[in-house]
């Protein structure tokens, strides 16, 4: 589905948290189409995350069609290294993968692997300064 002026549009540079609360249900647990965008060797420009009081940059390539885009929905209370707290929506998750209900969809690209064949999916992890 097309996600321009929905909370899913991520398609601009925009805090996750920012429409977080328009998202039906917990928060983001939901598939995106990998179908536009930059590619490098081969792989698509899935995501990009940005901490704006470091700099630092994560961007994700991948030649999946789909990513799950997850955020902590179901985190309440975890203690963690040194003791941190962290509480709903304290963390991402970004899981380059098929479509979800692909065997069941003859439209969306395959995810059957039979006997004797190889499954392959190359997801690579860039960090810098920005």
């Amino acid at each position: 589905m097309p996600v321009k002026g929905t909370p899913f549009d991520f398609t601009t540079e925009k805090k996750i948290g920012a429409s977080i609360h328009e998202v039906p249900g917990l928060g983001y647990d939901h598939n995106y189409v990998l179908d536009c965008g930059e590619e490098k060797s081969g792989l698509k420009h899935a995501a990009k995350l940005k901490d704006p009081s470091s700099s630092r940059v994560l961007n994700l390539w991948t030649d999946a069609p789909g990513m799950q885009f997850y955020t902590a929905n179901y985190v309440n209370g975890v203690v963690g290294k040194g003791g941190a707290v962290y509480g709903k929506h304290s963390g991402v998750c970004l899981e380059t993968q098929g479509f979800p209900n692909a065997i069941n969809q003859p439209n969306f690209p395959s995810v059957v692997v039979r006997p004797g064949e190889k499954y392959k999916n190359t997801m690579l992890f860039e960090f810098l300064v920005e």
